[in-house]
């Protein structure tokens, strides 16, 4: 007998992300060595949605909408999104959840995404200006946009500017030496990076039309280092 597929649900999640300045970054069916976790109502997972931000979009509907808590953005994200998982009758999973889920590796099976040389997924459109917020499972085959083939734009960047953009030279072929950025923030010196966002992620030539808003570059700062500087606008 034929797989029942339901057709419906990736538009209509669309839809309501989309009002909350989110967006589906595409789908997949789990296989072997994906290690996504059971889904709704226990039982295995079918299929995967992921969920993003791309650009600024997200910015608004989270200043009009966040709550004076610890980790903002992670609990506005999650009261956006349970009602929509529920309605839909699929279970949320977050990338701060404990375990940690695979989400780079997810996110590269539903759309398509390259690891860039800072370590985050570059998007050939979005460049860096993008983030996963959220995945949804479900019990049952849902369908999916197919994965297009997208060159990684990063093979066809000359010079790698993003790498040689940190003033204190944080990321190397070994990785990204997060505890000497951290360290660097509070300083006198740190403070542009600290106001208008990593250098490094602003040299990418990829996507430039789609950076963060000043504000936004200055919440994930100060979520990144922990500390508090006088701004304008978070």
């Amino acid at each position: 007998m034929p797989e029942a597929v339901a057709h419906d649900v990736y538009e209509s999640i669309g839809a309501a992300v989309a009002a909350h300045g989110l967006v589906l970054r595409g789908g997949f069916r789990p296989a072997e060595g994906d290690a996504v976790p059971t889904g709704a109502r226990g039982m295995a997972t079918a299929t995967v949605l992921m969920i993003g931000n791309t650009g600024g979009a997200l910015w608004p509907a989270f200043k009009a909408a966040r709550h004076v808590e610890a980790n903002p953005l992670d609990r506005w994200v999650a009261r956006v999104i349970e009602p929509i998982a529920s309605a839909h009758g699929a279970r949320a999973v977050y990338p701060y959840d404990t375990p940690p889920q695979p989400f780079q590796r997810w996110a590269k099976r539903a759309w398509p995404l390259h690891a860039s040389p800072l370590g985050l997924l570059i998007d050939a459109e979005y460049g860096l200006w993008h983030a996963l917020r959220a995945a949804l499972l479900f019990a049952e085959p849902i369908a999916v946009p197919a994965l297009p083939s997208v060159a990684s734009p990063c093979d066809a960047c000359v010079g790698k500017p993003c790498l040689t953009a940190c003033p204190i030279g944080a990321f190397t072929a070994a990785g990204f030496a997060y505890q000497d950025c951290r360290a660097y923030l509070p300083t006198a010196a740190g403070a542009s990076c600290f106001l208008t966002g990593c250098k490094a992620r602003a040299a990418c030539p990829v996507g430039r039309a789609h950076t963060y808003p000043p504000a936004q570059l200055a919440f994930h700062m100060q979520s990144f280092s922990g500390m508090t500087r006088q701004t304008t606008d978070v």
